[in-house]
Order: structure tokens, then sequence, then C-alpha cells
């Protein structure tokens, strides 16, 4: 009875311990499943984030990127903008035929324009409402040539920028075309009337023409292989043509490689610009240049010095050569320095010379139509200028005669801006070879 008794106590104690230790596993396994969801749920959170941080950090390196593509492109990205923007505006397609991007530029007392850049673009079955500036044809070409005018001086200036294009034997000048390139761009829209083509003192201004150049002309210029682009004159007073400063320019552009290194061989050659190289009127070809002579004389109230002179062989186009009796003829081109001492401005075209050739047996006159002058073109009372004489002379006898023996000149009167002699009927003498 004893040991049945104590049988069923250690039974008895047996359970309680056997329960206490079941509760004890149960609480572990409630405090894992806790962990194990808290980790995960850090875990989901992380996954979220590092996407986040992840695409900003390639948004902003896409970002430097293109900056960086955007600082590198310069004037091809500008071009490239416009001409995207022409083939959405015409509905045309757009291919480049010739970039050139050597800057030219055209000094005018303290105003000063450079061509920065040009892009000749075949434009293509564009709608036909732009045909019209083509020639009404709806292929052809668009040249867009950027444009930089600087006023140095501390005056304001206005400033109508007549920039026409024209080329050997073209019948018309062409122009911008006002709806193939975004209006703010447009250099005549930029100086324009609606502010009386204001061009403040010390401002610079950048913009573009767009020229518009149908099939049967583009043809015939890229047969020529240039075009030229007349640069006008800015004025002291927007509502007084006489008072423009300056002398107008030229810029002859290329429009294939070829052509590019013909005109930069004419530029290296250092010619005086007169009118036949100021306006493109042919080609020159050296044949003997004097530079740095320095001889000074002094002609009334005026200093004048013999800076040098140039014999060049000159073939005038066919736009030119009925202009002139010989296909081909020589021209003496004399450069002077004037210092005026009057208190009156002299007349640049109004200045005359004689040359004495052969030995004195024989005598021309300088050839007004070959100067670059306009009316307005002066040297003002007390400053100085720089003056061209131009003389046609006859190649064969050149060649067989006068080349070898002397070549004397002689300058003035000098003449206001009325043509009247200010220097009562002096000249200065100048022996050349």
């Amino acid at each position: 009875m004893k040991k049945r008794l104590l049988l069923l106590v250690v039974m008895f104690l047996t359970a309680i311990i056997i329960a206490a230790c079941g509760n004890e596993d149960e609480g572990e396994p409630e405090e894992t499943v806790d962990a194990a969801e808290e980790e995960e749920a850090t875990t989901e959170e992380e996954k979220v984030e590092e996407p986040e941080e992840e695409a900003e950090e390639a948004e902003e390196a896409e970002e430097e990127v293109d900056a960086e593509e955007t600082s590198a492109s310069g004037n091809d990205g500008d071009f490239a903008d416009l001409i995207t923007y022409m083939e959405d505006e015409t509905e045309g397609t757009a291919a480049v035929l010739y970039e050139n991007n050597e800057a030219q530029t055209h000094e005018m007392e303290g105003v000063t324009v450079s061509l920065d850049g040009y892009s000749l673009v075949e434009l293509l079955d564009f709608h036909r409402d732009y045909s019209i500036p083509f020639d009404d044809q709806n292929n052809g070409a668009v040249l867009i040539a950027q444009y930089t005018i600087e006023n140095t001086t501390d005056e304001d200036l206005h400033y109508m920028t007549t920039y026409d294009l024209s080329y050997v034997n073209s019948e018309k000048f062409l122009t911008n075309h006002r709806y193939l390139l975004p209006e703010e761009n447009q250099l005549p829209n930029i100086l324009s009337p609606s502010n009386d083509y204001l061009l403040e003192a010390g401002e610079e201004i950048v913009g573009y023409y767009s020229y518009a150049i149908g099939e049967d002309r583009l043809a015939e210029i890229l047969d020529l292989g240039s075009v030229d682009i007349a640069i006008s004159t800015p004025q002291t007073d927007p509502d007084d043509f006489a008072s423009t400063i300056g002398s107008e320019g030229r810029f002859t552009l290329p429009l294939d490689a070829e052509n590019a290194e013909k005109e930069a061989d004419k530029a290296s050659q250092g010619f005086y610009e007169d009118k036949v190289t100021a306006d493109n009127m042919g080609d020159k070809e050296m044949l003997e240049e004097e530079q740095d002579i320095g001889e000074s004389q002094e002609l009334g109230d005026v200093g004048i010095t013999l800076v040098g002179y140039q014999f060049t062989n000159f073939v005038p186009n066919a736009e030119e050569a009925p202009r002139f009796q010989e296909d081909e003829v020589v021209l003496l081109t004399v450069k002077f320095d004037i210092e005026n001492g009057y208190d009156e401005d002299l007349a640049k075209n109004s200045i005359s010379s004689t040359l004495h050739v052969n030995d004195g047996k024989q005598w021309t006159l300088n050839e007004g139509m070959l100067l670059p002058y306009t009316n307005s073109d002066t040297i003002p009372s007390g400053d100085s200028g720089e003056l061209l004489q131009v003389f046609l002379l006859d190649q064969e006898q050149y060649e067989a005669i006068w080349k070898d023996k002397s070549f004397e000149m002689e300058l003035g009167p000098m003449r206001n801006e009325d043509g009247e002699d200010i220097s009562k009927g002096e000249k200065a003498e100048f022996k050349l070879k």
C-alpha cells in the first residue's frame, strides 16, 4: 500500500515537471518568429530605399554627361538645334552639305562684325507654304550663318543689318528668311525697327541669318563654289543715312573644302583691300611687292607716308569681265598713311593721283572704280587713316617694257567732303621703284 502511494506521488511530480518544461519550450518559438519578421521587414525597407538612391545617383550622373556634351558641342550644337527646328517647322528633310567655322571679321571704326561660322543645309520635300523664297520650288538648301556684332565705342549706335547674299551673275540678292529659324535667334529681329536698331555702347550681339536657296540656284552656286555676303555700315543717327561710320565689307563663303583652301591661300598672300579684293571681283596673283617703305612728305597740313605697293596679275570673273577691256590685266595698288592736320575732313574718294611709267614717257590716272571708298569715307580732322590708290596697267606693255623701268606717282591735291581743293593744288611725289 505504501509502495503504491509512493509511486503515485512520483508520477504526479513527474507530470508537473514535464508540463513546466513544455511551457518554457513554447515561449522560445514566439520570440524567434518575432525576430525573423522584424529582420524581414527591415530587409524590405532597405530594398525599397536602395533603388531610389541608385536612381537618384544615376540621374545625377546622366545630367553631368549631358552638361559635358552641351559644353563641348559649341556652335555645332547651335546649328544642330536650328536645323532640327527648321525640319520640324517646314516638314522637310535636312542634311548638312558643308560647314565652316573659320571666323571672318570686318572692322568699322569701333564696330566689329564677325562671321563666326555657317552651315549649308540641303532641305528636301518641305511644305509648299515655304516654296516662294525658294524660287517656288519645294527642294533646295538653306545657308545658316552666325554673326557677332560688337560696339567697342562709348557711343550708342543704330545698325540695320542688311547682310545680303550674292554670287557671280546672280540676278538678285538673297536675304534672311524670317520663318525658318526661331524669331528670338534672328539678327534682324534683335536689331529691328521696334528698338530703332539700337546697338548700345559696349554691347555685343549674336544672331543668325537663314538664306533660302532654290534647287536650281543651289546647282549654280555649288558649281561656282562660293557666295559673298555684303556687310552694311552702322549709323550714329537712325534717321540720317549720311551718318554712317566705317566702310562696307564683304565676306566670301566657300561651299566646299577645295574652295575653302583657295580662299585660305588668298588670305595668306595679304593682298591690299582695294575694291577688287574686297568685292571678290576675280583672281589676283602677286607679281611684285614692297612693304614697310616708310617714306614721308608734308602736303600743306597733311602728313603722307608711303607704306608699300603691290603689282598683281588680275583675271576678272565672268560678272566683272565686261568692265575691263582685257581678260587679264596688271594692277598696281599703292598704300599710304595720311595724317590730317586740317580743320576739315578729307574725302578719300576725292583724292586723285597720277602714275608715270616707262621712265616718265607715259602716264595714267588712278582708277576710281577700283577703290573701296564711298562718299562717306573720310579721314577726320586731326585724325589719321589709310588711303589706297589703284592703277590699271596693260599686261603686255608691263611685261615687255614697264616692269624693269621706273615708276613714279603724284598724289593730290587734298580735298574736303565737298570736293574742294584745300591744299592749293599742291601734290606729293613718290618714286616707287
